[in-house]
């Protein structure tokens, strides 16, 4: 309060303080017939006690006539409040502010909403309105909650390590591979910059030019259209380091981690468990899995290799086949018939697999289609393999083993979903499990040409050790040293250690990704100044914060987010330009088609 000319805040004011003159400002939160108000400021609430005696009664018209969220000055005397009207509630419960003087600072129009978190307000809503959604408590905690893990980061990094904070460029040029890249034209006719999907190349650079520890709490854009719950600007804690290996940043994490967590969530137990990609996508059917709870996926295949079944018998006769099911505990009791077709819907549609169900009847047998082709000694010898207990229900799929597993994943997912819904508590929400995952592949099919191959990661990602001369005859089967980093079954983190030598760098973009190396031509030049080992880790800052307060979206950990169409809706962006702003960038529209897009929006 040393800087403005207020005495105190409105969060506190407490019994030590009566007797004393004070002054607040704030917003009225709440005003009750002429008699009290409650004054808001960013830190908590006071209550306001009217005066109601004639020599006050310019104030008291003041206060009594002004609208909710006005912002006022008070000054008056502190006083306990009468007995039996102290709100435990409330830190400043013990007391109030009986106004001498007042002065509406601005009044407040007709609101769009309530400023209040229990009021339902629709998102589109509170995005056109932002700064007054940021009034509310939950925005006001997550963004400042936010703020202060940051600074226990930066003072981790900075003080405790030895990193050095480096801001890198916004505008750069494309990067090859990876996600699409926001365009920004220039006035050189056909030039434009990109902006950085994240500061790869610099970090790498900086490390070249001995750095050695290099952090920044970086803007990163990805052109990514509308995808839920992504933005198309968003932050990442970016690191890099000189003479590391894969054990030493996964340590240097963790240790961020726990100094700043935020001590009201618990603390975090490390070294976080590791887990390979390949055990990870068996057990879970995800390179992100949750472990907070069981559910895992369980391979039958060699149990039912001797059995008569057809379509298990077809499965396995193919390369890559298998038979594999999850079992959800209890769900004969708490999930309905529609729930199991919407499951074994949501399999058809989204994997093209087919689902098989199996039932555990309150007196053991089990109830299924598989039935007729198990004798009682299979049928028992099943329930035992897929630890069935009565009322359980267990989903099967038999088919490729990578898309066996990707569906029987997600359908553990909506189960659990499901289970919650119902009332069976399965993932703690105070809980927090935290994940390395490792061992990706260095490379996979493209999706629209399979024969070629793409990045798993990114090009600048290293083979894994034992890998490396499999990277020259059978880039196809090469592990990297990729590894993510998994909180509650969502990525929080991604990084590797890189390619630090020119020649396998060349090799890896001209002869496996088939990259025109001339658009990376100042990254491999650097590789041939001496270029030291180096990796590192990008987290996701956005992501992190909402799973540690528990958001329902991303948008609610960001001060000005878009929309999922990627839209400010406060400011209207991005918004159309005049011929004449663009003639100097060499561009131009087709005006009729704009116009169109505009009317279709």
């Amino acid at each position: 309060n040393s800087f403005i000319t207020r005495t105190n805040t409105c969060g506190e004011l407490r019994s030590a303080h009566v007797g004393q003159e004070v002054t607040l400002y704030g917003w009225i939160q709440y005003q009750r017939q002429g008699l009290f108000l409650v004054l808001r400021d960013f830190q908590g609430l006071t209550q306001i006690i009217i005066p109601q005696d004639e020599a006050h009664s310019h104030v008291k018209k003041l206060l009594s006539n002004a609208p909710v969220e006005s912002v006022v000055r008070v000054t008056g005397i502190v006083s306990p409040r009468p007995p039996g009207q102290e709100n435990p509630k409330m830190p400043t419960g013990d007391i109030e502010v009986k106004v001498e003087t007042a002065e509406i600072l601005n009044s407040c129009k007709k609101l769009p909403f309530e400023i209040k978190d229990f009021i339902k307000k629709s998102e589109a809503l509170r995005m056109q309105y932002r700064y007054l959604d940021l009034r509310s408590f939950q925005l006001q905690y997550n963004l400042r909650l936010r703020s202060q893990i940051v600074m226990r980061i930066r003072e981790y990094l900075c003080n405790l390590h030895g990193f050095v904070d480096v801001e890198t460029p916004t505008l750069f040029k494309r990067t090859p591979g990876g996600a699409k890249e926001f365009l920004v034209p220039s006035r050189e006719a056909g030039k434009f910059y990109s902006l950085p999907q994240s500061p790869q190349q610099f970090k790498q650079l900086l490390m070249v030019g001995g750095l050695d520890r290099y952090f920044q709490v970086a803007r990163c854009y990805r052109d990514e259209g509308s995808r839920p719950d992504r933005q198309p600007e968003f932050t990442q804690i970016d690191i890099e380091m000189s003479f590391v290996d894969q054990a030493g940043i996964q340590r240097l994490i963790e240790g961020l981690l726990q100094y700043s967590w935020p001590e009201e969530r618990g603390s975090i137990t490390t070294p976080f468990p590791s887990m390979t990609y390949e055990a990870a996508l068996a057990d879970y059917g995800t390179d992100k899995p949750d472990t907070r709870f069981g559910m895992k996926i369980v391979d039958i295949s060699d149990f039912l290799r001797r059995s008569d079944i057809q379509f298990v018998q077809n499965a396995l006769s193919c390369p890559h086949g298998a038979v594999k099911a999850i079992c959800i505990p209890q769900g004969v009791r708490y999930l309905k018939n529609k729930d199991l077709e919407s499951l074994k819907g949501s399999a058809k549609s989204q994997f093209n697999q087919e689902i098989m169900e199996i039932i555990c009847r309150p007196d053991g047998s089990l109830k299924s289609l598989l039935t007729k082709f198990l004798g009682e000694k299979q049928q028992s010898e099943l329930i035992q393999v897929l630890n069935m207990q009565v009322d359980d229900v267990v989903l099967l799929a038999a088919g490729e083993h990578k898309q066996v597993c990707s569906a029987l994943g997600s359908l553990r997912l909506e189960s659990a979903d499901l289970l919650e819904a119902a009332g069976l508590v399965l993932r703690d929400p105070t809980a927090f499990h935290f994940l390395w995952v490792v061992d990706f592949p260095l490379f996979l099919p493209k999706e629209e040409n399979p024969t070629e191959l793409a990045s798993a990661h990114h090009p600048f990602t290293a083979p894994h050790p034992s890998d490396t001369s499999l990277l020259y005859s059978d880039p196809a089967k090469v592990r990297s040293q990729h590894y993510d980093l998994v909180l509650n079954g969502n990525e929080v983190g991604g990084g590797s250690i890189r390619i630090h030598s020119a020649e396998q760098q060349r090799f890896v973009l001209e002869k496996v990704l088939k990259e025109d190396c001339e658009v990376l031509s100042h990254l491999l030049e650097a590789l041939e100044f001496g270029a030291p080992p180096h990796g590192g880790i990008a987290l996701g800052l956005d992501r992190l914060i909402s799973l540690i307060v528990d958001a329902p979206s991303i948008r609610d950990v960001i001060a000005f987010p878009k929309s999922f169409r990627g839209r400010d809706l406060m400011g209207n962006a991005p918004d159309f330009v005049t011929p004449e702003e663009l003639e100097p960038y060499h561009i131009q529209i087709s005006w009729p088609l704009a116009e169109k897009e505009a009317k279709k929006n």
